[in-house]
């Protein structure tokens, strides 16, 4: 008999004054916690997990979690810096390379016009000065 084993939805979170995003896994055993950059204190990493127990992330018996509680016998947590589970989203890569075709083909376009004005305006008023006489005067004192 086989037995679906049911992969736990994973919650990302963002902490943009640390410059970090965690990524929460509710195991059955124990919850893994991985970060992309070591920014949390001991008291920081058990205030989250307590909050993640206060808010129905995981379960509350993590609700009372401190930095010594993995030592006795209570629930597990993994805290692990680790960047290998963070990737772009297709739709975030689409809208980029969106965004950066529009950038590039408007600044061409927008190089071409100025060049344009430029070339013209240069002979327009290359024209201009020689129809006019050049008058050199000299002042000697």
């Amino acid at each position: 008999m086989k037995t679906n084993t049911i992969e736990p939805e994973p919650f990302e979170f963002c902490f943009p004054k640390l410059d970090t995003l965690v990524c929460v896994e509710n195991r059955p055993d124990e919850v893994v916690i991985r970060a992309t950059r070591a920014t949390f204190s001991e008291e920081q990493k058990a205030y989250f997990v307590r909050e993640l127990a206060a808010e129905g992330f995981i379960p509350v018996d993590y609700k009372w979690f401190s930095e010594r509680s993995s030592f006795s016998g209570l629930p597990v947590v993994r805290w692990l810096v680790d960047c290998s589970w963070w990737t772009l989203s297709p739709n975030a890569v689409a809208r980029t390379r969106r965004f950066m075709i529009r950038t590039l083909v408007g600044g061409a376009l927008l190089w071409l016009l100025l060049m344009t004005c430029v070339i013209f305006g240069s002979m327009r008023h290359g024209l201009s000065s020689a129809a006019q006489p050049v008058t050199v005067s000299r002042n000697h004192g």
